[in-house]
């Protein structure tokens, strides 16, 4: 088997284990997140002398900042939308410092983890097949997102693409790692806050989207 074939055959049978095994719960998550998302990619990587987008320099840094400015409005506005605020924060926290700081490194390690497989294992590691490596896990990434609120599930697909793309352009993991976990700590954070602004603009602006918001 080819380093592509093999790539997407472990990328299947991790997330068959994921999403039969994985529990509810911050903990649960860290620990199955933490093992099939996390280490399953770094290990076959590792073992294949293969690298996942597990590196850092100067062009992932400037693509990081871009990619995370970027995704910066929609994280504030969907912050103000009710079905946001009645759905995050997913695992219970307080803004108090001594709460919210370790919740904030657990989703940290959640978005590596994550990006790690999505974006390492599926995208930047198998980028020798071309740019449509981009388009290998919208799928599944959607698919991971049933349950979240409407708005969140229709846009994961198209962020999935965007994402990809960043880190295949980047050949680094680093940019989605910085959006998403930070985009998840701010989210957390603004929800457990009154809404920066009145959400009426952007309902009245995104009436005809034909979901609940």
């Amino acid at each position: 088997m080819t380093w592509v074939q093999r790539s997407l055959l472990v990328g299947a049978l991790i997330t068959v284990l994921w999403t039969n095994l994985v529990q509810s719960g911050l903990f649960n998550r860290l620990l199955y997140d933490g093992l099939f998302l996390f280490a399953g990619p770094l290990a076959l990587a590792l073992t294949h002398g293969k690298r996942i987008g597990w590196r850092i320099n100067r062009v992932a840094i400037r693509n990081a900042v871009l990619l995370s400015l970027f995704v910066l409005p929609f994280y504030l506005v969907g912050s103000t939308l009710p079905t946001i605020r009645e759905f995050y924060p997913i695992w219970e926290t307080s803004a108090a410092p001594g709460e919210f700081v370790p919740h904030a490194l657990a989703l940290f390690f959640l978005a590596l983890a994550t990006e790690t497989y999505y974006r390492g294992l599926l995208c930047v590691g198998v980028k020798d097949i071309g740019f449509k490596a981009v388009f290998i896990s919208p799928v599944v990434y959607m698919f991971h997102h049933m349950g979240k609120p409407p708005i969140e599930f229709l846009l994961s697909g198209p962020t999935d693409v965007l994402f990809g793309a960043v880190d295949y352009k980047s050949n680094s993991i680093l940019p989605s790692v910085v959006a998403h976990g930070a985009g998840l700590v701010l989210l957390d954070w603004l929800v457990l806050h009154d809404p920066l602004f009145d959400p009426t603009f952007a309902l009245r602006h995104l009436e005809w989207v034909p979901i609940p918001l």
